[in-house]
């Protein structure tokens, strides 16, 4: 199995934290001996994790990124539940579902991770023609949550949302036309929120697939929100309904 780059404090201590036995080796910044690193080079030893001492360069080339804050693991991949149907079939609450369409950022994809891992979300959905992928900037950003949130690239959005609305699943799209607020919708059941890219939102037919439209009230002198942002309020909004 191929080797994957993970970087920054968040991204390894999380996989040490749940998946140690699924890393090779970690490559750490020889010149850095701040508490920081003494305490993640602690953990790592107690989790018998192999330790390599590199210098900046070398760390650079590995993942690259500068902003790798002088750690960088090669991990194996985390076998994830394989497909949103095993998924559901598998969760014994009302599920809650993000949903992506066009994020192609993936700063703003990682960012959606760690929210929708934060707000208790059990998976994030995206089209495989019109989004971000995981890879080690997504990783990064979401500080662990690459690791631990479900994410399935679908074939054809449209058609996943409709197999959720098979299920009972309240499909809710953001739109700022939508005649009702986020917060005049019960959020409650079973619920796949829908959010587009920043400007250009959802596609049309994404749109016409969705249950409800509701935006989220503007009051300042900015149009919208950042998708991930967005998606904090949807998600945290679903999770102070249900208690």
């Amino acid at each position: 199995m191929t080797a994957k780059i993970l970087f920054g404090f968040h991204a390894v201590t999380v996989r040490l934290k749940t998946a140690p036995q699924t890393i090779h080796e970690v490559y750490v910044d020889a010149s850095r001996r701040d508490q920081r690193m003494r305490q993640f080079a602690a953990r790592a030893e107690e989790a018998g994790v192999r330790l390599v001492e590199s210098d900046d360069e070398r760390l650079h080339k590995l993942c690259g990124s500068q902003r790798h804050q002088g750690v960088v693991a090669k991990v194996e991949p985390v076998p994830h539940i394989k497909s949103l149907d095993d998924l559901l079939d598998a969760v014994t609450e009302p599920p809650l579902l993000l949903v992506l369409d066009g994020v192609t950022d993936p700063h703003n994809l990682g960012a959606c991770l760690r929210v929708a891992d934060g707000a208790g979300a059990h998976a994030v959905i995206a089209p495989k023609d019109h989004a971000a992928g995981i890879n080690a900037t997504v990783a990064k950003v979401a500080s662990g949550a690459a690791e631990t949130m479900p994410y399935f690239m679908v074939t054809n959005l449209a058609r996943t949302l409709n197999e959720l609305k098979e299920r009972n699943i309240w499909v809710v799209g953001t739109s700022d036309d939508a005649p009702k607020t986020l917060y005049e919708v019960e959020l409650k059941g079973p619920l796949a929120l829908v959010l587009g890219a920043e400007g250009t939102g959802m596609r049309q037919l994404t749109r016409k697939t969705c249950d409800e439209l509701v935006q989220l009230p503007m009051r300042g002198a900015v149009e919208s929100l950042n998708v991930s942002v967005a998606s904090g309020i949807c998600l945290y909004e679903a999770l102070r309904q249900r208690g």
